[in-house]
């Protein structure tokens, strides 16, 4: 069996920091903290824009 990127049902906003979480098995709050901080150190705007952007392109976990 394969892994699959899908969003998380362990979710604050979108499930998209959760689901790398689950497919990389990380702790979430890791993630979400990683992701905010590079965002931030980005200028924001980049950072905004990939989660949304993946928060339409990941599909929904089977396992709810």
């Amino acid at each position: 069996m394969y892994k699959r990127l899908t969003k998380s049902s362990d979710k604050i906003l979108g499930g998209v920091c959760g689901g790398i979480a689950d497919y990389f098995e990380l702790d979430p709050t890791l993630v979400r903290a990683g992701y905010a901080i590079l965002t931030s150190f980005s200028a924001a705007f980049p950072g905004i824009i990939l989660y949304i952007l993946l928060c339409f392109i990941m599909p929904k976990s089977d396992v709810e």
